[in-house]
């Protein structure tokens, strides 16, 4: 891994954590004035995706990191969230661009953890 790949790679891991921690306002020192949103219904701007995610399920659920990959450009973070209530939860993976250290664009993808019987080889 090169020195631009490991840099994403801890910025993401770092800010991952502390956002699991409950310390929202990380984002503001990762995400880029202009970030760009690719995910339906979420709002682009750091202020306005700041503000909708404090009151998103994801705020209030545990997550557990399962891996990080990063190169020069992307980290991609896969975890299991778990909201209140919600002993299976859901398989998120989150695809972060970087650009001179801050997240300048984001895309998700998220499915349900189904009954383990339905899964044999494991969600993660």
């Amino acid at each position: 891994m090169n020195d631009m790949a490991q840099r994403n790679r801890e910025l993401v891991l770092h800010g991952f954590a502390e956002f699991a921690a409950g310390n929202i306002d990380i984002l503001r020192t990762l995400l880029h004035e202009g970030f760009v949103e690719h995910s339906p219904g979420n709002p682009s701007g750091r202020e306005a995706f700041i503000e909708f995610i404090a009151q998103a399920p994801v705020t209030g659920s545990r997550l557990v990191l399962k891996r990080v990959i990063a190169d020069d450009e992307y980290a991609v973070v896969h975890y299991h969230m778990v909201p209140p209530g919600d002993e299976r939860g859901v398989a998120v993976v989150d695809i972060w661009r970087l650009e001179n250290g801050l997240i300048t664009e984001h895309w998700d993808v998220l499915q349900p953890v189904p009954e383990p019987a339905e899964i044999p080889n494991g969600m993660f």
